[in-house]
């Protein structure tokens, strides 16, 4: 492992050199300009004293087969994939994981020793890997899905490996939802999958959740006022409500059940555990959560 000068900055380090050793991995997406996954991870390199660094790779969709293909060539170690490329780069890699074919999607590419490009889905695996840190068991949990896209997907992937007993989907397209589930289904085929109509099915069954899960993107900066849930219907206090949003990292949804008791938990730390999986990934390292936490936390000065 080579070691490269770091200089401390609001209490992570940060790389201050790139040389010829340095190994390469970075973010396919168009846009990319907003991501904080660069000084997430860059800050997990310069922790543990890596030469490593994480670059922004703006990928425009009818150029993704040669940024994919690229990488073999530039010699790079991996990538994640950001909208709008997480099922477009399937084809073009060599082989992917179970869990990456179920969801449908691909976040992390590992460029093996083989030259192989192998792709892997964090996302499912860093939701639970949140739920866990927050103290949020997962067996037999009864769980409300809000959405049905591609986030949705890898949560209720995540959810059903990790021993929850029933999941229903809410959606405002049913035909979206009923083809998660009847996908999931033949995955899972001891769970308890239920399909019904956002948002007029929220009176009768949220009383039944132990777990809600807003895979929505209503309530994001800047449209704050957004609100995945039916207003009128309260939280009871037994009740877990997490909101993949993590900008702001309050949402409309998570005060209102905060207001009534429930625990509220945002979406900065499933953001943290997928990311930080990507990269154990690509170095065979257990990679520093905390750093990286602090990292993401300084970009929203939390």
């Amino acid at each position: 492992m080579t070691q490269s000068p770091t200089q401390p900055s609001n209490n992570f380090a940060l790389p201050l050199d790139i040389n010829a050793r340095t190994q390469l991995v970075g973010l396919l997406g168009w846009p990319v300009s907003h991501s904080i996954s660069p000084t997430m991870h860059n800050a997990a390199f310069a922790e543990r004293r890596m030469n490593w660094r994480y670059l922004p790779l703006p990928t425009p969709p009818d150029r993704i087969e040669d940024a994919v293909r690229g990488l073999r060539a530039l010699g790079f170690r991996g990538a994640n994939v950001t909208v709008p490329h997480k099922q477009a780069v399937m084809p073009i890699l060599d082989r992917w994981t179970p869990s990456a074919e179920a969801i449908g999607a691909v976040n992390t590419i590992i460029v093996g020793e083989d030259g192989l490009l192998t792709g892997h889905n964090t996302d499912a695996s860093g939701f639970i890997a949140d739920l866990r840190a927050n103290g949020v068991d997962t067996q037999e949990r009864r769980v409300l899905i809000i959405g049905a896209g591609g986030s949705a997907r890898a949560v209720v992937y995540g959810l059903a490996e990790a021993g929850a007993g029933a999941i229903t989907v809410l959606n405002r397209t049913l035909d979206r939802a009923t083809s998660l589930i009847e996908t999931m289904a033949e995955y899972f085929p001891h769970v308890n999958f239920g399909v019904h109509s956002f948002p007029e099915d929220v009176a009768a069954l949220a009383e039944d959740a132990d777990l809600i899960v807003n895979c929505t993107s209503l309530g994001m900066h800047p449209h704050v006022e957004g609100l995945p849930w039916d207003e009128d219907v309260e939280f009871l206090p037994s009740q877990i409500v997490y909101d993949l949003i993590y900008n702001p990292a309050s949402t409309r949804l998570l005060q209102l059940a905060a207001a009534d008791g429930a625990k509220p938990i945002g979406g900065l730390g499933m953001l943290v555990h997928q990311g930080a999986q990507a990269w154990s990934r690509w170095t065979g390292e257990d990679a520093p959560v905390d750093v990286m936490r602090r990292a993401v936390n300084v970009i929203f000065d939390r």
